[in-house]
């Protein structure tokens, strides 16, 4: 076997670096996808079902981070059983979450249904203040630390790569969610009813369909998935005031890249954003922010409605 020249050396580090390199991108991406998909699909769902665009879900958001950090430093004091914590942290949080959306629902929104979308944007702005200052007055200002299930599932090495495999199993979660969302919505008859609110809400009134309680239930749905990736997000981040308002802001860029009210468009528009975000990260560090807008404008400069827009809009 002839020996390896030093070009030939070379050109295999740098290969072995690419390969790393791309592999990062696409493990990185996926992974920040699957967490934006999981926001994401809640506030799509609402607006797909009840034209609302609702930029109080952050702080659904919020109060699913709190609620997980709150719930586990007290489960790991009582001596509990440690993988008992998944299935704790991501109950409570979506449970806050979705008590917290039928407040929001039976106290304010039913009030304004079939009102201009502009409307329904600021008084869903205002619930976001409000939520803001509730969520200082019950936590405090000071930052929650949910540290202790981010590393009992160990980490997977690929090469010379390292990640966590709690970061890997929200891949998974948001397969799970996706799936759950496709089937509720086209396998079952409450999913069937929704889809017919969504094309023809005079239509589905007029057939006897009881659209009040399916926007009760839609707008709770939603706030328990804002919520659950709350939770989920809570072991790996600092919980602290403020979170609710960063994380809309990078909702409303997958959803408006995928199509208002359309789960498959978030889904497309998580993972294009991830991936964008992942590749600035590992190559142009300082362009992070900016490939997320970026991604958003390239999209809506030749889809306006974005990529999975719903067809034929009903009339408001």
């Amino acid at each position: 076997m002839p020996a390896r020249t030093p070009r030939m050396l070379r050109l295999t580090v740098r290969d072995s670096q690419s390969m790393s390199l791309i592999l990062a991108i696409l493990i990185d991406g996926f992974i920040y996808a699957s967490w934006l998909f999981v926001v994401a699909a809640g506030l799509t769902l609402i607006y797909g079902v009840m034209r609302v665009l609702n930029m109080c879900h952050g702080s659904f958001y919020a109060i699913g981070a709190y609620t997980s950090a709150s719930l586990v430093g007290w489960y790991f004091e009582q001596g509990l059983p440690e993988f008992g914590s998944f299935a704790a942290m991501a109950l409570a949080a979506v449970l806050a979450g979705g008590i917290a959306g039928l407040i929001t629902e039976r106290g304010v929104l039913r009030f304004l249904h079939g009102r201009d979308e502009v409307v329904m944007v600021l008084v869903t702005f205002g619930l976001l203040l409000v939520f803001e200052d509730l969520i200082v007055m019950l936590w405090g200002v000071q930052s929650y630390y949910a540290y202790q299930p981010y590393g009992l599932l160990g980490s997977t090495d690929f090469g010379n790569l390292s990640f966590v495999n709690y970061d890997l199993a929200m891949i998974a979660v948001a397969g799970v969610v996706a799936a759950v969302l496709w089937w509720g919505l086209n396998r079952t008859h409450q999913g069937k009813l929704l889809r017919a609110v969504i094309h023809d809400r005079e239509g589905a009134v007029a057939m006897g369909i009881n659209v009040s309680r399916l926007f009760v239930i839609t707008f709770a749905i939603g706030a328990g998935l804002g919520a659950l990736a709350g939770g989920l997000a809570a072991p790996a981040i600092a919980v602290n005031p403020g979170l609710g308002i960063e994380v809309i802001v990078l909702a409303f860029a997958v959803v408006v890249t995928g199509g208002l009210g359309s789960i498959e468009g978030a889904l497309v528009g998580a993972i294009l954003i991830g991936l964008a975000r992942a590749a600035a990260v590992n190559m142009l560090p300082e362009a992070e922010l900016f490939v997320i807008y970026g991604v958003m404008a390239c999209v809506l400069a030749f889809r306006p409605r974005g990529l999975f827009a719903l067809a034929g809009a009903r009339k408001i």
